[in-house]
């Protein structure tokens, strides 16, 4: 559910931002609010867990997303939407790390390979899904349900956390003895980076002062985290667990990954609706796709693992990852969602059979208490990757179009016989007239344009591509599952 909410309402955005009067730079604040707060408290999850207990976070996420859930549904203005949405990333932040939590203490070791398939299931189904169910919703009914769907979701939530989780005394003392170097530097650092890589591309980086302003405030949040690091006993987030070299190496990976993943989530649609024309719905449904190879891939990975090393499985991985966007690098002007099949499925491979046993390979790494430590770096990883890959394909995107969109421009020579004849073609009216040349000249360059938009699409995906492929090597610094955890479904 808060993994959906981030795509759901990504789909409908475009009128969201009419009904509340919001500008399109005003709109973005809807999905950034979300994600900044669902970051911010990710880091602080097992902190809280350990003061009030898992049950009652639990709880206590549940109903306070629902009813943020209802604020946004209803909300007439930009200010109370954003109200709503970072309402709604706080509750979020809490749930995602949490559920990977109660695999870890709950399951036995030789469950926990199916537990974390089923896991992976529905949270890569949440952002596969989100476009299309946006889109359906929007067309077909109205945007306030793609926040009111989530009234049910959540009932239905709170009555399996009540059934399945058995209640648990919280430690008080955390709070007498809580690292407040370490929360209040997580909270702004983490914000500050995570806006400062939103707002980068808008705002052209470092010629803003406002960049220059999260910058200092990112720096100064991580150096009250290392303060907390050497001053406290118990701190927020144990940062020393990364002294682990297969965990730090698997937190790399896992950045990696979800660049890879958000930025084909953000780059397929975006190429479907500039240059196939398609809608959000449209665009949804060749996504989901890539959505039905991951619950393929979520099945048979007990089954892979209980006989393949965990570290040829994620290297497997990298490469169908790859393979993926290379083969979605061979775009051109013509293509439509169609063309993706073949590469949506297999990135839905490479995805999951990198998602799954790099959680599995993070949890193993520690005790079963750190279990929770390491499932919010794992989630924070994830995320900051996200935000990284949105933000380099913003960049990337404006440099290599206004490169293809001049080379194409020198392409055509003063002289050229060719280029003179189309333009005649185009100044000719229907009825026999001449139109203005000038106009012949812009329609030239519009056609230039969607070129040079094809070809910087391309050069997106051969980058995602080359990333995937450096990543590799990396699987040799990753330490092998434990055997009984790597049993699975054939135990």
């Amino acid at each position: 559910m808060a993994l959906l909410d981030i795509s759901i309402v990504n789909a409908a955005l475009p009128v969201i931002q009419g009904e509340i009067g919001a500008t399109q730079s005003e709109g973005t604040w809807v999905s950034t609010s979300f994600l900044v707060a669902e970051i911010v408290v990710m880091p602080l999850t097992a902190w809280l867990e350990r003061l009030f207990g898992l049950r009652r976070v639990l709880l206590v996420g549940a109903g306070v997303f629902t009813v943020f859930s209802v604020i946004c549904g209803f909300a007439t203005d930009l200010t109370t939407m954003i109200l709503g949405r970072v309402g709604q990333g706080l509750a979020g932040g809490t749930m995602i790390p949490t559920g990977m939590t109660i695999m870890a203490k709950r399951l036995p070791p030789r469950q926990q390979s199916a537990g974390m398939a089923l896991f992976a299931a529905a949270a890569l189904l949440g952002p596969i899904v989100g476009p299309l169910a946006g889109g359906w919703i929007t067309e077909n009914y109205s945007w306030h349900y793609a926040f009111f769907i989530n009234v049910p979701i959540c009932a239905g939530l709170v009555l399996l956390i009540l059934a399945g989780l058995p209640p648990e005394q919280g430690d008080k003392t955390q709070f007498a003895n809580a690292d407040w170097f370490g929360v209040f530097g997580m909270v702004v650092g983490l914000g500050a980076i995570t806006v400062l890589l939103e707002e980068g591309h808008r705002e052209q980086w470092f010629d803003s002062i406002l960049i220059w302003q999260l910058a200092a405030a990112g720096i100064t949040g991580f150096t009250l985290v290392a303060i907390g690091q050497m001053r406290s006993a118990t701190p927020v987030l144990n940062l020393s667990l990364l002294r682990d070299r297969g965990l730090a190496s698997v937190l790399l990976l896992t950045t990696v990954m979800g660049c890879a993943m958000f930025a084909t989530l953000f780059i397929v649609p975006q190429f479907l609706a500039a240059i196939a024309g398609y809608n959000a719905f449209q665009a949804g449904q060749v996504l989901l796709l890539m959505g039905f190879a991951s619950l393929i891939g979520s099945v048979l990975y007990p089954v892979i693992i209980a006989r393949v090393d965990v570290r040829i499985v994620v290297g497997c991985s990298c490469f169908l990852i790859a393979t993926a966007s290379y083969l979605s690098s061979q775009v051109t002007a013509e293509t439509t969602g169609d063309q993706f099949a073949l590469s949506l499925f297999v990135l839905g491979l490479g995805i999951v059979f990198s998602a799954i046993p790099l959680q599995q390979a993070a949890i193993s790494a520690v005790r079963v208490e750190d279990s929770g430590e390491v499932t919010s770096m794992f989630n924070i990883a994830r995320n900051i990757g996200g935000a990284i890959g949105l933000a380099a394909i913003a960049s990337f995107m404006d440099l290599r179009l206004e490169f293809h969109h001049w080379r194409l421009n020198e392409s055509l020579g003063a002289n050229d016989l060719a280029a003179h004849t189309h333009l005649g073609q185009m100044s000719v009216n229907p009825d026999g007239g001449v139109a203005s040349l000038t106009n012949a000249y812009r329609l030239l360059d519009a056609q230039i344009m969607r070129e040079a938009m094809v070809m910087s699409f391309g050069d997106i995906f051969l980058m995602l591509s080359i990333a995937s492929l450096i990543s590799a090597p990396l699987v040799l610094l990753m330490k092998p599952i434990d055997p009984e955890r790597a049993k699975g479904m054939t135990h």
